[in-house]
């Protein structure tokens, strides 16, 4: 998957997820922040999708017939620069390049006339919904589980997640076929 540039709102609040570990106190709220994080970044894994919209942006080299965003699904590409062999960065006017953004939420950039750039930086803004409330409540206890097995699985236990947890991400689960780069 892509990189983000922002981490973005987390679809599961802290306090969701210490009510469903049944924890009372907040002395492991970081620990229980960062277990939230990890379950949603295997989420997103593993269906293929950016949950909640956040900026992101991508480095291709050039030339290229069409460079294929990893991050979906994209909602709009903010900027496109050319990228010289020397890091000099000269941004595009939209009227230089073409977006085709698919009803999957892919999306192609192409350059036309790179001139003799060794790279292009895509910016863009890639999600599912706009805030933690736009996500598919599937979705939300899917990470609700999977934070629950990691806390559980903190000591070393060997289980894997349950399967309970595939199986709600499953309807949203969008693969690809290598790079389409």
């Amino acid at each position: 998957m892509a990189e983000s540039l922002l981490p973005g709102e987390a679809p599961v609040s802290l306090n969701e997820a210490r009510g469903w570990l049944r924890l009372g106190a907040t002395i492991d709220d970081a620990v229980i922040a960062g277990l939230v994080r990890a379950a949603t970044n295997i989420c997103e894994a593993f269906i293929g999708q950016w949950l909640v919209v956040r900026a992101g942006e991508e480095v291709a080299p050039l030339p290229a017939e069409c460079i294929a965003l990893r991050a979906r699904p994209v909602v709009a590409v903010d900027g496109v620069a050319l990228v010289s062999q020397d890091g000099t960065e000269s941004p595009l006017d939209e009227a230089a390049y073409r977006v085709t953004i698919a009803r999957d939420g892919s999306a192609r950039i192409t350059v036309p006339d790179p001139g003799d750039a060794a790279r292009v930086r895509i910016a863009y803004r890639a999600g599912m919904a706009e805030g933690a409330n736009g996500v598919p409540e599937a979705i939300r206890q899917g990470i609700v589980r999977m934070t629950q097995h990691l806390h559980d699985a903190r000591d070393g236990t060997g289980a894997g997640p349950p399967a309970a947890i595939a199986a709600l991400w499953q309807p949203w689960r969008r693969l690809t076929l290598g790079s389409g780069r």
